[in-house]
């Protein structure tokens, strides 16, 4: 699969295609499976969700097999990460509120990085913390998004979002800076009485 092979299949949608939609899920499919793999192999064990399920519930979410008028290949895997992220803590809300009735920990933002096995806590923790950083930085909050949620690499993301591998890395040091602060600002402080 090519970046152009992509780009030409969005610009039949957006030209009104009916047929362009239908090639496009064999298209991004492997890539999309390939990243929902590695993002479901790092969840704890007994997680019930699986990869090839987290990618057809995101393409359902995306439009199934009528959809919209993507801008760019930008757009698509930026609307796929989304909607991988929103699957992904709409799991984590239900098992969290069953098992542990419903109270957040917050996490070190040294552990966001794809290695690490996100619990449900880190993952709720993660997209709160995110959601504030949509508000004052949202290019940056993408660029978490497509990083942490739908687990691309600094080039992969670089290319998504249409900005350098350099200015990829300085953000993601930033984003990750600002979510250590925003997470342990939240965090309540240990009573020392």
């Amino acid at each position: 699969m090519t970046v152009s092979d992509i780009t030409v299949i969005l610009n039949r949608i957006e030209q009104g295609d009916a047929e362009a939609a239908d090639q496009l899920l064999p298209l991004v499919y492997g890539e999309l499976r390939k990243l929902a793999a590695a993002k479901m192999a790092r969840e704890p064990a007994g997680q019930t969700l699986q990869p090839t399920a987290l990618v057809h519930e995101a393409w359902l979410r995306l439009g199934g097999d009528k959809q919209p008028d993507w801008q760019s290949r930008a757009h698509f895997f930026a609307s796929a990460a989304e909607s991988m992220r929103r699957i992904l803590i709409d799991c984590a809300r239900r098992r969290h509120a069953i098992r542990h009735g419903g109270g957040l920990v917050r996490l070190n933002v040294d552990d966001l990085e794809l290695a690490s096995a996100p619990d449900d806590e880190r993952v709720l923790a993660i997209n709160d913390a995110l959601e504030k950083l949509t508000l004052v930085e949202p290019q940056k909050a993408e660029l978490v998004k497509l990083r942490y949620f739908a687990g691309l690499t600094n080039e992969e993301a670089a290319l998504t979002l249409g900005i350098s591998e350099p200015t990829a890395k300085r953000w993601w040091a930033y984003a990750r800076a600002w979510l250590f602060q925003e997470m342990r600002a939240d965090k309540p402080s240990p009573d020392t009485s």
